[in-house]
C-alpha cells in the first residue's frame, strides 16, 4: 500500500491507498518538533485498530508546506516502513503536468498536488479554491499546467487576527449568518467573515476568468469548502479528497516512469 502524507500549516493527514481506493485516513496537528518515533507510535496504534500491518506499506509520498517537518517524515518512512518517500516539489519532482510560472521552486507542494488531482478528475480550465490556513486559488490551464493563482489569508486566520488586534472583539467560529446586515457585534463579525469570503471567492474567480478570457469550473477543497459552497453558484464542486488523490496520481506517474 501507498502511504500518502499531506503536511499542511495546521494539520497533517496520513492516508493509505491500496492501488484502487483509500482504505484509511488519519490526521494530527502539524508539529515540527514531533519525532519519527512519535509519529510511528501514533500511527501504529491507529493501524492496529483497523487491522493493518506495518509491512502493508510499501511506498510513500509526501507533500509538505512545512519544511521543518521533512526530516522526521523522511526518517519515519525509512526507519519504520522501509521506504524512501517521494517529496513533491515544483522544480525537482517529475509531474504529469507542467508548473508554468516564473519561479517553480517557490510553488507550494499543496498547490501542485491540488492541480494534479483536479486536472485528473475534472479536466482542463479549472480554478481550485483551497480553504486552509490560507485561502488559495490555483489556475489549471487547458493542458493541465499550473499557471499561477492567488493567496489570501484564511478565514480563521483573519478572525484570529481581528480578535488579537481589536480588544473588544471576541474570537468566534465561522458560521453562515441568516442576514448580511448584523444587529450586534457577533452577527456583524460573522457576516464580515462569511459573506466577505463569499464575495472574495466570487470576485477573484470572476477576475481570473476575465483576465484569461476563459470560462473555468471552480473546484473547492479544504475544511470549510462545503460551508461556503452553500452560498455561491461560483463553486461547481466540493471535493474534500482532492489533495490526497493528487498525491496518489503523482506517485503513480513517477512509479510508471521508473
Amino acid at each position: 500500500m501507498l502511504l500518502a502524507i499531506d503536511v499542511g500549516n495546521t494539520n497533517t493527514v496520513f492516508a493509505l491507498h491500496d492501488g484502487e481506493a483509500f482504505v484509511a485516513e488519519w490526521r494530527c496537528k502539524t508539529d515540527a518538533g514531533r519525532t519519527a518515533d512519535e509519529y510511528f507510535v501514533w500511527l501504529r496504534q491507529l493501524m492496529d485498530f483497523q487491522n493493518i500491518g506495518v509491512r502493508a506499506v510499501r511506498s510513500a509520498i509526501c507533500g509538505s508546506v512545512a519544511p521543518k517537518t521533512v526530516f522526521n517524515i523522511k526518517k519515519l518512512c525509512e526507519t519504520y516502513f522501509s521506504c524512501t518517500p517521494l517529496f513533491v516539489s515544483g522544480s525537482e519532482t517529475r509531474l504529469p503536468v507542467e508548473v508554468r510560472v516564473d519561479a517553480p521552486h517557490e510553488v507550494g507542494a499543496d498547490r501542485i498536488v491540488n492541480t494534479v488531482g483536479a486536472y485528473t478528475a475534472y479536466g482542463p480550465n479549472l480554478i481550485v479554491v483551497d480553504f486552509g490556513t490560507a485561502t488559495t486559488f490555483d489556475v489549471v490551464a487547458e493542458d493541465g499546467a499550473y499557471v499561477g493563482g492567488v493567496i489570501a489569508p484564511g478565514v480563521n486566520l483573519s478572525l484570529e487576527a481581528l480578535h488579537r488586534a481589536a480588544a473588544r472583539l471576541p474570537n468566534i467560529d465561522v458560521a453562515r449568518p441568516e442576514t448580511v446586515v448584523g444587529r450586534d457585534t457577533l452577527s456583524c463579525m460573522r457576516s464580515g467573515a462569511y459573506w466577505g469570503y463569499v464575495s472574495l471567492i466570487e470576485g477573484v474567480c470572476a477576475r481570473i476568468a476575465q483576465e484569461r478570457g476563459v470560462s473555468h469550473d471552480v473546484i473547492a477543497t479544504g475544511g470549510l469548502s462545503a460551508l461556503f459552497a452553500k452560498s455561491t453558484d461560483t463553486i461547481r464542486r466540493v471535493d474534500p479528497d482532492l489533495t490526497m488523490r493528487g498525491l496518489v496520481e503523482i506517485h503513480r506517474f513517477n512509479a510508471a516512469k521508473g
